[in-house]
């Protein structure tokens, strides 16, 4: 990929998490929660087919939690799949479908509620 193009998605995608600004900045320089940002960034700017997220909200406040929702909502609009895994059901409601573990075994949402109260009793 030519320098130009490549330096192009990278600010692109760095505006679309709302870190453009801290461009020259080394990660010991970010907090956990714009390293968190710059990582969905890099996984934007490669255009994946297929992304595979893991608790991409983990280190954010629900402002950019919800702010990096969107940006996974629009990556999947323009045709990638998103593979999410989060313990948040806030952000879980925004997948067109879940599935459940438990002690990784998939299980139904009736059957996981049953478990788990168990687990609690």
């Amino acid at each position: 990929m030519p320098s130009v193009e490549r330096k192009a998605r990278v600010k692109d995608a760095l505006e679309r998490v709302n870190m453009a600004h801290r461009m020259r900045h080394y990660p010991a320089q970010l907090s956990g929660g714009q390293q968190q940002r710059v990582a969905v960034a890099r996984a934007l700017a490669g255009s994946p087919s297929i992304l595979l997220a893991d608790e991409p909200t983990g280190n954010l406040d629900s402002k950019n939690g919800e702010a990096v929702m969107h940006l996974l909502a629009d990556l999947h609009r323009e045709g990638s799949t998103i593979c999410m895994v989060t313990h948040d059901p806030r952000f879980a409601k925004h997948a067109q479908r879940e599935v459940h573990l438990f002690d990784g075994k998939v299980v139904s949402e009736q059957e996981l509620k049953k478990l788990e109260e168990e687990v609690e009793a």
